[in-house]
């Protein structure tokens, strides 16, 4: 008999992966009410899709987390990237004007390394937030549904991009 996934269960993986979602939603979105926009999206997806989840032997709970997290956040992105909010200012425009928000925050290196990561495909993004949490190359390939050595080629490539984009500031 397999294991049903039930509501105290959800209520205890959301609370301990709440921060895995922040962060998805941090590298997905700039302004601070869309990252909590986003996460509560993930949310309610992760709500919807959790009476059919079943947990598999060896699979780890965040491996599904992070697949759904992702598919969210993209889809979200290339919602907003398609439909705009009217009088939306540019890419370029909103970068300044959160400037000085991420620098009262943040150290200089971080919010330019935040900065060169927003400038990054929705892809690339997915790699740099599984590298930054310490993802083995098995666990992203398994997350993003790609062999291993794929991961190591595209990590590869991500981190290039990530110094040119660093030189340039």
């Amino acid at each position: 008999m397999t294991a049903v996934a039930t509501a105290p269960d959800f209520v205890g993986a959301l609370n301990e992966y709440q921060p895995l979602l922040r962060r998805v939603a941090r590298l997905y979105c700039q302004d601070a009410d869309d990252r909590q926009d986003l996460f509560q999206e993930m949310v309610l997806q992760l709500w919807r899709a959790w009476p059919r989840y079943v947990p598999q032997p060896g699979a780890k709970l965040s491996t599904w987390l992070y697949r759904v997290a992702l598919n969210v956040a993209v889809s979200n992105l290339r919602h907003r990237t398609r439909h705009p909010a009217p009088g939306a200012l540019g890419d370029d425009a909103l970068q300044v004007a959160q400037a000085p928000e991420a620098a009262a925050f943040e150290p200089e290196e971080t919010a330019a390394l935040y900065r060169a990561i927003a400038r990054l495909s929705e892809v690339d993004k997915a790699f740099v937030l599984l590298y930054l949490e310490d993802r083995s190359y098995e666990e992203m390939a398994d997350i993003l549904g790609i062999t291993q050595n794929n991961v190591r080629v595209k990590m590869h490539r991500v981190q290039e991009k990530l110094r040119q984009l660093l030189v340039r500031r």
